[in-house]
């Protein structure tokens, strides 16, 4: 009891000379980045080895008071899901849908600045009408939205509050295959609970945010039309997951795993199991990821995305007799979209990429990890074989619109439908395939949203098969558009079809 006292004694008398220094400090590091933050914050502490020692008191300790516990509510189902709703298998329940989102569920979150911003993950908070966050001394205080990124699962919320707990950030590149690492959280709706375990795997892909929706985007349509059939879907997540054993259950994501310094080095996010408890493999988000798509969030909030322009596959033994090459490492381009930072540079299809800065590319998650890093207008030196010689190119990230990283087809960008100012959203010629799924003769499909807008404010959800606009039948977005004056009463009536049945609103 006395060796505890001194650590709590120590940790408290720690954390109130950092709050200090970042008070007298706080009008300049309001213009840093999180991780610049941090080093105000922590500039006392002494290095140690990120392994740490196997006693995890003092971790524990220091992590604890600033893991926090989210409270979501919704106002009834929105007909989107999550991540982990997509892959059931994940969470069990047989891979069944669900069918409606949750009245109420909760996660957890890690506090990273004393003046309330908090990571969590994005399927936590996501179509949530009301966040709420319980701190470590029992508060509750109502959390806003920064920003959110399905495409690694990462959300940035905010609650008006000071002096809070911070958890120091770490470096996941340090992190090592059987390090010891602990996982903090709120899992099974129980109170904080710490759970040690060691690292498995690092650079770990399991598909789960490789959602396998049925909306397509406007430039899927476009290759529709053009050559009437429906084109692979492309996949723009990054998924990079350090893996352990430590005991992750529901109600952990969002949450923390640190090493046994006490250090922040990923943000837990899933499990696979097919009862919805642990079973031994849990996964976390590398914080070196995370920290450039938080600080995106606070600057701008969304996340600004650079990509290469590639086109690629994996290779193994079966992937190389496919390409019958000799090569079986690396990742195969398939393709290269034209104008992107790519194309520029001179890579070509067929050519093997070996290393990204140096560090040899084994597997998509090596490469879509560090690229994932990195913003518009960044430059990342590529090594890479063609016709057996290795050549180096430096290329110049573009932006969304100019095409993207993918293991199987080339992203063409964002949805550019176009946007109906009165409903806030983009639509798209319904395909014959998905017309057919749901037994219509017309339609056109919701590709995007816009926040604050009718179709946002009404729960219409994307993805949703629209059939009539105020009862007449409409296939293209002109349809939408000339159907919209004809309301009556001054009332609109939109009805559709998606996974959850058939819908009519009427604003």
């Amino acid at each position: 009891m006395k060796r505890i006292g001194l650590i709590v004694l120590a940790a408290f008398i720690g954390g109130a000379a950092a709050i200090g220094g970042y008070k007298l400090l706080e009008p300049k590091t309001a213009q840093l980045s999180f991780q610049d933050q941090q080093k105000v914050l922590f500039a006392s502490n002494s290095k140690i080895s990120s392994a740490g020692a196997v006693d995890f008191v003092e971790a524990a300790a220091a992590v604890s008071p600033a893991v926090v516990h989210i409270r979501t509510s919704y106002s009834g189902g929105s007909g989107e899901s999550s991540p982990m709703d997509m892959f059931d298998e994940f969470f069990g329940g047989g891979g069944r849908r669900m069918q409606r989102a949750p009245r109420a569920a909760s996660g957890s979150g890690v506090i990273l600045t004393p003046d309330g911003y908090i990571v969590t993950n994005n399927h936590v908070v996501e179509n949530a009408d009301k966040i709420e966050v319980v701190l470590s001394d029992r508060r509750k205080v109502s959390a806003k939205v920064i920003g959110k990124d399905p495409n690694t699962d990462l959300a940035l919320i905010k609650v008006d509050a000071t002096d809070l707990p911070v958890v120091k950030m770490g470096n996941s590149d340090n992190v090592q295959i059987g390090e010891w690492v602990l996982a903090v959280g709120f899992p099974l709706d129980l109170q904080t609970t710490v759970t040690a375990g060691i690292v498995s795997a690092k650079a770990r892909s399991i598909g789960i945010l490789a959602r396998t929706q049925d909306q397509p985007t406007q430039q899927e349509y476009d290759e529709y039309q053009r050559t009437g059939k429906l084109p692979t879907r492309t996949n723009s997540s990054i998924e990079s997951f350090i893996q352990t054993d430590a005991a992750i259950n529901p109600g952990n994501s969002g949450g923390a795993l640190v090493n046994a310094n006490g250090e922040l080095i990923g943000i837990n996010a899933a499990i696979a199991s097919q009862t919805g408890t642990n079973v031994g493999y849990g996964f976390a988000i590398p914080i070196n990821l995370a920290k450039k798509i938080l600080d995106d969030f606070r600057k701008f909030g969304t996340v600004k995305r650079g990509y290469i322009g590639v086109m690629f596959a994996p290779l193994d033994a079966d992937q190389a007799e496919k390409f019958q090459i000799k090569e079986n490492t690396g990742l195969y381009v398939t393709d290269v979209v034209p104008s992107s930072g790519a194309a520029a540079a001179g890579l070509q299809k067929g050519d093997i990429i070996k290393k990204v800065e140096g560090a040899v590319i084994y597997d998509s998650p090596d490469l879509q990890e560090k690229i994932g890093r990195l913003s518009p207008g960044d430059k990342v030196q590529l090594t890479y074989l063609r016709d057996g010689s290795e050549k180096n190119a430096t290329i110049t990230l573009k932006g969304d619109n100019t095409g993207g990283v993918s293991t199987k087809t080339a992203s063409t960008g964002k949805a550019t439908g176009a946007s109906i100012g009165k409903l806030g959203a983009s639509f798209a010629p319904a395909p014959a395939a998905l017309k057919a799924k749901y037994g219509v003769k017309n339609g056109v499909v919701v590709t995007d949203i816009q926040e604050g807008k009718v179709f946002d404010s009404i729960d219409i959800p994307k993805g949703m098969l629209i059939t009539t606009v105020n009862g007449k039948p409409v296939n293209s977005i002109k349809d939408v558009e000339d159907a919209l004056p004809s309301s009556k009463n001054g009332m609109t009536t939109i009805s559709g079809v998606g996974p959850n049945g058939n819908y009519t609103f009427s604003f």
